[in-house]
């Protein structure tokens, strides 16, 4: 009878030690890419192993959803490095044709003055653009031949340090900050 409850005890543990944890990954790993930043550096997942990032898709030439995503991003920068918190940002551009990395340099001069730990990456096609985002990240990316703006996905995605997408958050929730920040300081301790 004790070895019947020291073994439930010792689940019932294993559990609660399981669930205080880290989070675990609920997408697949990230494959390897390297592209340009808006410094015209290369900048990809050899910079990035080791560390955990939150990634997203826009376009500089946006008329609704990015200039607001883009400025959750920013706050979120600001709020990890009053924190004291490493994390790295990662913006995807969904249209590469348009944003080189000069006009991506402007962009993101809008919104921070703090580009260390933030890459706005370009330099691959818009097909290539369109398969990482539904293979990797399991959103869409479709340019429209009739229109300046880009149909994409509107999901913040946490990576941790191995890659692996961890969770993904929608900015117009109003609690996904808090979320967002919660699982981040897990991941990191």
């Amino acid at each position: 009878m004790n070895v019947g409850r020291s073994l439930v005890l010792l689940v019932l543990c294993t559990i609660a030690l399981v669930a205080c944890g880290s989070p675990q990954p609920t997408g697949s790993q990230v494959a390897s890419f390297s592209f340009t930043d808006q410094n015209g550096n290369p900048f990809g997942t050899d910079q990035l192993n080791g560390k955990v990032w939150i990634a997203d898709f826009i376009f500089t030439d946006c008329k609704t959803v990015c200039p607001p995503m883009t400025a959750e991003m920013a706050q979120l920068q600001k709020h990890f490095t009053k924190e004291g918190v490493e994390v790295e940002f990662v913006s995807f551009t969904v249209d590469p044709t348009i944003d080189s990395s000069e006009v991506l340099k402007e962009y993101i001069a809008q919104y921070t003055d703090d580009e260390s730990n933030w890459h706005l990456l370009t330099g691959y096609s818009q097909e290539a653009i369109k398969n990482l985002a539904l293979e990797q990240f399991q959103t869409i990316v479709q340019k429209p031949e009739n229109s300046s703006q880009v149909i994409h996905g509107t999901n913040f995605y946490l990576i941790d340090q191995k890659g692996y997408i961890v969770n993904e958050f929608n900015y117009v929730e109003d609690t996904f900050t808090e979320q967002m920040q919660k699982e981040v300081k897990k991941l990191l301790k």
